[in-house]
This record gives C-alpha cells, sequence and structure tokens, in this order.
C-alpha cells in the first residue's frame, strides 16, 4: 500500500495523453479484499484480525463518492485492470444502480475476463481456486443472481458466464494471450514441476513451437469464452494478440506514438470512441505473432506478477 502512485493512461491529466478523460474526476479504489469486493463474511478470523467484507468495503466507497458529488455526474465511468477488470464485470449493475437514470454510466474490465480452462495437465485449477475464492469470502450472495441461479457461485466467477446478462454498456480489452492467466491458468506452478515452461513463461519469444501450439490453444478457448459477448452494439472489444495483462493504465498502452493498435486505433481512441457514442469499436486481433503493435511483457526471473 504505497502512499503515492501515478496517475497515468486512463487516469492521465493531460489532453495529449488522454484526450478523453483528462479533465475528469479520478478515483483510484485500493483494492485490499482479494475477492473483487464480493466478501461480506460476519466472522473475524481471531488469529489474523482479518475481515473477508470487500462487498461492504465497496459500498462504503461508492457511498462516500456519491456524497462528494458523484450523483451529480453528467457521465460516469468504471474501469479496473485484473481483479479490479473482474470488479469492473461484477459490479457493473450495481454501479449503474447508484448513479441517477440520466447520467451516462458504462464500464471497462482491463484484463479480468479470466476464462475457465484446464491447465496442461488437465486439472481445472482456477475452478477449485475460485471455488475457494468464493467460500472463503462469502460471495455467492452479492454475485449476479441472473446466474447463481443457474450455476454454482464459483462458476459465476467466471464472466463468460454472467457477461451476458449484464445490461450497462460494458468494453473488454483483453490480451488474447493474457500473460497472468497463462502463468497461472493455463501453466500455474503445480502443473510443470520440471519448470519446463519456466522461459517460456518470462517471455514468449522463449516459447517453443509445441508450446506455442498450446498457447494457440488458450487463444482459441478465450476466443470461445467471449462469444455472445459482442452481439450487442452496446459493447466493445479490443483483443489483441499480445503477451501482455493489463494495458489502460500504462501509457505506453493506453496512448503514445508505438502504443498497440487494431485496425489502426490505438486503445484510448477505441474506448474513448466507444464511451461517447461516436463509433462502434469491436475487434479481435489475428493469431501471435502478427502483431508488430505489441509490448510484449518479459518479466524478470521470480516475478510473481
Amino acid at each position: 500500500m504505497v502512499k503515492q502512485i501515478a496517475f497515468s493512461g486512463i487516469l492521465n491529466n493531460r489532453q495529449t495523453f488522454n484526450p478523453d478523460f483528462y479533465n475528469w474526476n479520478k478515483v483510484k479504489v485500493r483494492y485490499c479484499d482479494g475477492s473483487s469486493f464480493t466478501g461480506d463474511v460476519k466472522r473475524v478470523n481471531p488469529t489474523t484480525n482479518l475481515h473477508y467484507r470487500g462487498a461492504r468495503v465497496w459500498l462504503a466507497v461508492m457511498e462516500d463518492l456519491l456524497a462528494r458529488g458523484m450523483s451529480k455526474a453528467e457521465n460516469a465511468f468504471l474501469s479496473g485492470c485484473s481483479a479490479g477488470g473482474l470488479t469492473s464485470i461484477l459490479h457493473c449493475d450495481n454501479f449503474r444502480a447508484l448513479l441517477p437514470l440520466g447520467t451516462r454510466v458504462k464500464c471497462l474490465s482491463d484484463a479480468g475476463y479470466f476464462i475457465s480452462l484446464k491447465d496442461i495437465t488437465g486439472t481445472e485449477h482456477i475452478k477449485a481456486f475460485f471455488n475457494d475464492v468464493v467460500t472463503t469470502h462469502g460471495s455467492a450472495q452479492n454475485l449476479p443472481s441472473s446466474c447463481t441461479s443457474r450455476l454454482t457461485p464459483s462458476m459465476c466467477f467466471f464472466p463468460q458466464n454472467m457477461v451476458q446478462k449484464i445490461r450497462t454498456p460494458l468494453f473488454i480489452l483483453n490480451a488474447a494471450y493474457d500473460s497472468w492467466q497463462i502463468k497461472n491458468i493455463l501453466v500455474p506452478g503445480v502443473a510443470d514441476p520440471q519448470g519446463t515452461w519456466h522461459d517460456c513463461k518470462l517471455d514468449i519469444q522463449q516459447c517453443s513451437s509445441s508450446q506455442l501450439q498450446i498457447m494457440q490453444g488458450f487463444r482459441t478457448q478465450f476466443l470461445n469464452a467471449l462469444a455472445g459477448f459482442g452481439s450487442s452494439s452496446s459493447t466493445g472489444m479490443f483483443i489483441n494478440s499480445c503477451y501482455a495483462h493489463c494495458q489502460s493504465e500504462m501509457q505506453e498502452t493506453w496512448l503514445s506514438s508505438n502504443s498497440p493498435v487494431l485496425e489502426k486505433i490505438p486503445i484510448a481512441k477505441a474506448v474513448g470512441d466507444w464511451f461517447y457514442d461516436r463509433i462502434a469499436f469491436q475487434k479481435i486481433d489475428c493469431p501471435y505473432p502478427c502483431d508488430s503493435t505489441c509490448h510484449n511483457h518479459i518479466f524478470e526471473d521470480n516475478s510473481e506478477a
């Protein structure tokens, strides 16, 4: 919990770097609960003093912001990256409901479209992990009932199972070879005890042809999990073929002279055009390695990011 962070990308306050949102009131909500703000457990862990109450934190923050003037907003945009991107999906309609009917309200999920997938050993590692999260945090009551009425609560932590029911306009920004998902869903450490994937997970250019083939399979499953989302004109999509995770809060990827583009459109313009209803944007990139505009992440050894 550093005391200061740089507001860059979508949070930048300079018109050159963030033409559509530079002069907005911007709030960075600290992520501290481990359940994308869905937890609500009455009991406090006596040993650690941990409170699993992310949903209450969310509501307290929203009530505070509404009292500070958000209730009078003409435009409101809920965005987030990674677990925050999942928050933007899970709380999108909830956020819309807090604001006046006349307010333009939309949501952006950056790298939050986690998919249900077997790892390279055929184990459903991420499904078990999400089940542990939902159970630990008592999240079921705060997940969309349109999903929990059909599926077990932990399956409703996967956007593919509930995104079609979201009524508020939503934009999905995601790399088709999401580096966090490759490292933690497709090839978690437990699935690769020999470290065969070690170098590949650090740098996609170090992947063997057989590893790349498996990653192409991941992309196919990712795109299948998105199927049905883009059927409405109110939804937006920017799915590029990069090895990356989170692209909206870094200036280099949001808007710069060499930022990633799809059909010559950078992320900032795609999102801005969509938010203000200027031009719809739903684009999916060709497979790796076709996109030369990618900022593919190269991780340092032992990095957990």
